[in-house]
C-alpha cells in the first residue's frame, strides 16, 4: 500500500509542474494582446489631447469609461435585452443551417434546389431585410430581430456543415460500407464527428455576426430597451460618449459569446488535434 502511495505521489509531482508550465505558457501568450490593447488606449488618449480632436468626432477613452460608469444602469440592461435577441436568432439560424446541411449532404436533389436559395439569402443586405422583417413580425416584436439574425447566421453554418458532412475520408467511408453499415450509422459515426470542427468554427464566426445583426436591426425600429435604439438615439442627440459606452457593451457581448463557444468547443471535441496542440 505504501508503495502504491509513493507511485501516486511521484506521478502527481510530475504532472503538477507540467500543468503549471501549460498555465504559464497560456498566460505568456496573452501578454502581447493585453499590452497592445493598453498601448492602443494610451495612444488614443494622447492623440485626442494632442491633436485637439472634437468630442463629437472621437471622445477620449477616459471620458467614455466615466460615461459608461454613469450610464451603467441604463446601458447594461439594454445590452442584455439585445443579447437575448441575438442568442435567439443565433439558435434558430444555426438549427436551420444544420438541418438543411443534413438534407443537402444526404440527397443530391436537395443540394441542387436549396444551395442557390441559400446563396441568394446570404447575398441580401441586412439593411434591405430589416424593414421587411419589421413589417412581417412587427417593429416592436423581438421576433423580427431574431429573424434577421437567423438569416445572417444561417448561411455560414449551413455551408460549413455541408463541407464537414461531405468531405469525409474516402477510405473510412468505404470501410464502413464494406461492413454494410447503414446511412444513419455512417452519419452518426463518421460524418457528424468529421463535421464538428467545421460547424463549431462556423458557430464562432456566427456568434459575432449575431450581435452585429441584432444591433443593426434595431436601428430600423425597436423598443427603447434595445441597445441599437440607444446608440442611434444618443448619436442623434450628439451624446457621443454615451453612444461609445454602449459600443463597449456591444463589444463585451460579442467577446463573451465567442468565449462561451470556445469553451463549448473544448467540451464537445477535446480529441481534435487543434485543441490538443494548445494544451
Amino acid at each position: 500500500m505504501s508503495q502504491l502511495t509513493d507511485v501516486v505521489a511521484a506521478a502527481e509531482r510530475e504532472i503538477m509542474p507540467d500543468r503549471g508550465a501549460r498555465v504559464a505558457d497560456r498566460l505568456s501568450r496573452s501578454v502581447p494582446a493585453v499590452l497592445v490593447f493598453i498601448l492602443g488606449l494610451v495612444l488614443w488618449e494622447v492623440a485626442v489631447a494632442v491633436f485637439q480632436i472634437q468630442t463629437f468626432l472621437l471622445p477620449r477613452p477616459s471620458v467614455i469609461a466615466a460615461t459608461f460608469w454613469e450610464e451603467m444602469d441604463g446601458v447594461v440592461p439594454a445590452g442584455l435585452y439585445t443579447m437575448r435577441q441575438a442568442v435567439g436568432g443565433f439558435l434558430i439560424g444555426s438549427a436551420l443551417g444544420i438541418l438543411i446541411a443534413l438534407a443537402t449532404a444526404r440527397w443530391t436533389a436537395a443540394a441542387e434546389g436549396l444551395m442557390p436559395f441559400a446563396i441568394a439569402v446570404n447575398a441580401t443586405p441586412i439593411v434591405a431585410l430589416a424593414p421587411i422583417m419589421n413589417q412581417w413580425f412587427g417593429t416592436y416584436n423581438p421576433g423580427s430581430k431574431m429573424a434577421i439574425v437567423a438569416v445572417m447566421v444561417f448561411f455560414p453554418v449551413m455551408i460549413n456543415a455541408v463541407r464537414g458532412l461531405t468531405l469525409v475520408d474516402t477510405g473510412a467511408l468505404e470501410l464502413m460500407r464494406s461492413y454494410a453499415a447503414s446511412e444513419f450509422a455512417i452519419l452518426r459515426r463518421l460524418r457528424i464527428p468529421n463535421a464538428l470542427p467545421y460547424i463549431l468554427n462556423a458557430l464562432k464566426v456566427s456568434s459575432t455576426l449575431s450581435v452585429i445583426g441584432a444591433i443593426v436591426s434595431e436601428y430600423f425600429g425597436g423598443t427603447q430597451d434595445a441597445l441599437g435604439y440607444y446608440i442611434s438615439q444618443q448619436a442623434a442627440l450628439t451624446r457621443f460618449a454615451n453612444a461609445w459606452s454602449a459600443i463597449i457593451v456591444a463589444c463585451g457581448m460579442g467577446i463573451a459569446f465567442y468565449v462561451i463557444l470556445l469553451l463549448i468547443e473544448r467540451v464537445v471535441m477535446p480529441w481534435h488535434v487543434s485543441l490538443r496542440n494548445t494544451e
